[in-house]
């Protein structure tokens, strides 16, 4: 008995002994970042965050347009306001010249193989004649009927009921992304190239307030025009403008050493009929553009296409004449400068984001609604790829899904590839992990260390 009791004494203390060392095992500290990154501010600020919480109209913005409407007296106001969203949310680009004549030729040649394979006598002329009238019905019937969009003034109330709002959050939010991580930047000078009703000149002073000395309006249609001089003077014909320094015009200003600190087009680029004409839009803002090119469309498949080919034309092709010497490279959203990886997916999705934000007031919608949209800032500056801290930024492309003790987060890596990332604060320290939990779509994060992470492994530290 003595032995037997002896033995579990022994075998009580090797228990307890084992007990202390994996208490201490994981009371060890975790891996902390040996980077300062976060540059003094706390984890939900970090300097990766750049969304917004849920935008609103600026007060007197909001009181103009409302009395714009109230005295327009637009039958069925609501019901058109909803139906023109959708029509600008479908659009589509033109169908290019050369694209419309191989869709042709094909379908004439399949048209041809299949009457040569019937039995008979054949009246070419005649048989011409039939598949050539069938491929011009096809063609009419299948291919996308682009038309430009005129504003008269009925036509830009109705716009303002529907895009005022969302389309102000959604320049406010691309700004945003300027402001944060260019804080000392502190432009004099703005370009708003399809102006509209002047939404871009709103979200610009709210970020920048009165450093802004000059604010050209660019937009051909003479009655939008009117409406964004409205809203600046708060539907009061008499009063002089809340925003000071801003003006008006139909054309750009032909000289190539005009230049702006910020360039904006905001849902101006799918308004234009082919791809030719975007490019040289593209390339002309640019050379307009002394500091950064702020770039909107809708966060469609279209939207996001034409950001697309702009990004090609500014990083890939050369200028025939050269006004400034200094290259284009992106700011933002991509993290690099290669092909954006998402054209490499099947099916093909766009690289949008969303904003939350409160619509002008009217019966039937919601207290806030979403705007989804794509962007892209062009900037002069050196690119960012080797920061002075050492530490990589990549882009959140999906909203962050958070679970115990781990989140996991979609990006857009620096080396140009998609990557789906579980973060915890034993693989890639405490600081990252509460970056990464804190952020959301849109926003980056960092990454110090790359490390392959596997979904299962950090369930079981549940």
């Amino acid at each position: 008995m003595a032995s037997r009791s002896y033995g579990a004494c022994v075998l009580c203390k090797r228990v307890a002994v084992v007990k202390l060392v994996s208490r201490g095992m994981s009371a060890a500290p975790k891996p902390q970042s040996q980077i300062d990154f976060l540059k003094g501010e706390q984890h939900r600020k970090h300097p990766g965050v750049t969304n917004m919480k849920i935008l609103r109209l600026p007060d007197e913005l909001q009181t103009a347009a409302c009395s714009i409407i109230h005295r327009a007296q637009v039958m069925r106001l609501t019901d058109r306001a909803v139906s023109l969203k959708n029509f600008l949310w479908s659009r589509k680009r033109a169908v290019e010249n050369f694209a419309l004549r191989e869709k042709a030729v094909s379908l004439e040649k399949i048209l041809w193989e299949k009457a040569m394979q019937k039995k008979g006598e054949i009246d070419e002329r005649a048989l011409e004649d039939r598949i050539r009238r069938k491929v011009v019905s096809e063609l009419k019937r299948t291919t996308y009927h682009w038309t430009p969009m005129k504003y008269d003034e009925e036509l830009g109330v109705v716009y303002m009921a529907s895009r005022l709002a969302g389309g102000y959050a959604a320049v406010r939010r691309a700004l945003n992304e300027i402001r944060k991580r260019e804080p000392s930047f502190a432009p004099q000078s703005l370009l708003d190239f399809g102006s509209g009703l002047g939404t871009v000149v709103w979200a610009s002073h709210s970020c920048w307030g009165d450093t802004l000395k000059e604010m050209v309006c660019v937009d051909s249609s003479g009655p939008m025009n009117i409406l964004a001089e409205r809203l600046l003077k708060g539907d009061d014909e008499r009063a002089e403008p809340l925003i000071k320094q801003v003006y008006f015009r139909q054309f750009l200003p032909v000289s190539p050493k005009v230049q702006f600190d910020v360039v904006v087009a905001a849902f101006t680029l799918s308004e234009l009929p082919d791809a030719k004409e975007r490019e040289e839009a593209v390339v002309t803002l640019w050379r307009k553009t002394s500091s950064y090119l702020v770039l909107v469309e809708n966060g469609t498949k279209e939207g996001y296409g034409i950001l697309m080919e702009a990004r090609d034309t500014l990083l890939k092709k050369q200028e025939k004449t050269v006004h400034n010497i200094t290259p284009a490279s992106v700011f933002a959203p991509c993290p690099h400068e290669q092909m954006c990886p998402k054209l490499t997916l099947e099916p093909s999705t766009p690289c949008n984001f969303h904003q939350l934000y409160h619509p002008l007031p009217q019966s039937g919608q919601n207290d806030h609604q979403i705007e989804k949209f794509s962007y892209l800032i062009l900037t002069r500056a050196e690119p960012a790829e080797a920061q002075a801290d050492g530490v990589d930024w990549a882009r959140l492309i999906a909203p962050v899904q958070r679970r115990s003790r781990h989140v996991h987060c979609r990006m857009c890596c620096p080396d140009g590839q998609l990557q789906h990332l579980v973060v915890t604060a034993r693989k890639h320290s405490r600081d990252v992990y509460r970056c990464a939990r804190n952020s959301d779509w849109g926003d980056q994060v960092p990454i110090i260390q790359k490390v392959e992470d596997d979904v299962e492994s950090d369930d079981s530290e549940r």
